[in-house]
């Protein structure tokens, strides 16, 4: 493994993060906020560290499939480490504090540690967005998409960052696929920022939810999130572009072009059940207890779709809806969207593959000589795809208990403990218990943040990568020059 040659990629990505950074800065300067010179200071420093950890460097050859892991894992850790500059320069946080909000942004996830986000300044506010919307698509995506020197390291950046089993590509050409996501990425994200104009929202009310939602983020520039602006029209445009940041980005591009793809998808088609279908139930709980039924519909699918999407935004206090319609959602965290989504989570596919093994097993004790794979798409899955499948799903039940566990011995409730876990290793945000839907993180220890920071980079690069970095195999022969 080359060093130089992980640090330059490191450093390439750090200027994407530096660019945001200064577009928050010219918005901060725009609306002649006191945060703008925190934020442009922040922004010099990420762009500098970015430059010179790139051409510094470079080195020839493409990337290793270690460096790949190793690239993906750290231009992560580091673009939220640099993304706390905004927060503490500006005085908005401390440094725990603005460790944990900014890797929930850059991963994400939506928690929060801020109780009146209202009060930020826009260039902070404007910030929080950003760094979702670019984590949301992924910032290795758009590296590859931007930079087609890669060569092999394309393949390798892209196949580690994607989400799920089977890295899908809509070309053959990796920086084709990648700048097409980026191109259906981009147009949800006009298309949300539009329909929110029309709607009565502000222009940067507009862009920030626009930023966030497609990215299935949730940072909110309102303190009861989108529930807070009061609008029906502006809560069911939302859930419909939350749904779509759920959805595989590649089905996105071919249903574009007029083929027929969604329902032909059996992960579509479950994911969609398990969105609507979960949000109807607990609609009908909702209005068997006395809720107005045209408010409890759209709230229930409005959450519906925010948990199993993991953007985490909230349209009421779920926690008040009654037990059973707290543990329908509860079983959306443990689910996530579909593979090749924004989406956090286990994802759909990995549900479907896990569910029809297990069917399988059954069969097999009926019928020992069978010869039974699961099928996904009338497409058998093959015993690689089946071991890594269970395999992260032992390791993310893993680090959600033994999270749960660690947060315990803090002093935290177990309620609060499982949900903390669960909502930040699944980059849901919010939780259950003393994180709930109108709550925060901002009262918990300093330790207890930067645990919950890290299950968010763990979650957000699918257990694995972030893994690799402790197992002693990973940096065999490591070279610092070459």
């Amino acid at each position: 493994m080359s060093l130089r040659r992980v640090a330059a990629a490191v450093g390439l990505l750090q200027l994407a993060v530096g660019f945001a950074m200064t577009l928050a800065a010219a918005v901060a300067a725009l609306y002649g906020g006191k945060d703008a010179g925190g934020i442009a200071l922040a922004a010099l420093v990420t762009l500098a560290a970015g430059a010179a950890l790139s051409r510094a460097n470079r080195v020839k050859g493409g990337l290793t499939h270690r460096e790949g892991y190793a690239v993906v894992a750290l231009a992560w850790g580091l673009a939220a480490l640099l993304g706390t500059l905004p927060y503490v320069l500006t005085g908005t946080l401390p440094p725990f504090h603005a460790l944990f909000e900014s890797m929930s942004g850059i991963t994400a996830t939506g928690a929060t540690v801020i109780g009146d986000v209202e009060s930020l300044p826009k260039g902070v506010l404007f910030w929080r967005a950003i760094s979702q919307w670019l984590g949301g698509m992924g910032i290795i995506v758009l590296l590859v998409a931007v930079l087609g020197h890669l060569g092999a390291g394309s393949v390798r950046l892209f196949s580690v960052e994607a989400a799920g089993p089977t890295p899908e590509r809509i070309k053959p050409r990796i920086t084709q696929t990648a700048k097409l996501l980026w191109l259906v990425y981009l147009g949800l994200t006009a298309s949300h920022f539009l329909l929110l104009l029309a709607g009565g929202l502000n222009a940067f009310d507009a862009i920030a939810h626009a930023f966030t939602t497609v990215a299935t983020g949730g940072f909110s520039t309102n303190n009861l999130s989108v529930g807070g602006f009061g609008s029906a029209y502006v809560e069911w445009v939302t859930t419909f572009f939350m749904f779509c940041g759920g959805v595989n980005l590649a089905l996105h591009f071919r249903a574009a072009t007029g083929k027929p793809v969604y329902l032909k998808s059996s992960e579509w088609r479950v994911f969609t059940v398990l969105a609507v279908g979960t949000g109807l139930l607990i609609a009908a709980l909702r209005i068997g207890g006395g809720a107005e039924t045209g408010e409890a519909v759209r709230q229930s699918l409005f959450q519906s779709v925010a948990i199993i999407t993991t953007t985490g935004y909230a349209a009421g206090d779920y926690e008040t809806w009654g037990a059973g319609a707290q543990m329908l959602l509860f079983m959306l965290f443990l689910v996530g969207g579909m593979v090749g989504s924004t989406s956090g989570g286990v994802k759909v596919q990995r549900v479907m593959v896990l569910a029809k093994h297990a069917g399988n097993q059954l069969r097999r004790l009926l019928h020992p000589k069978a010869v039974l794979f699961p099928r996904i798409d009338n497409k058998p899955v093959n015993e690689d795809i089946l071991a890594a499948v269970t395999g992260f799903i032992v390791l993310f039940g893993a680090i959600l208990l033994l999270g749960a566990v660690a947060l315990a011995t803090m002093g935290i409730d177990p309620l609060t403990a499982i949900a903390a876990s669960a909502a930040t290793v699944g980059n849901v945000g919010p939780g259950f218990g003393e994180v709930g839907a109108v709550d925060n993180y901002g009262w918990m220890p300093a330790p207890a943040l930067a645990l919950l920071s890290f299950l968010m980079l763990v979650g957000r690069l699918e257990v694995f990568t972030v893994l690799l970095l402790f197992h002693p195999d990973m940096w065999k022969g490591l070279r610092v020059r070459r």
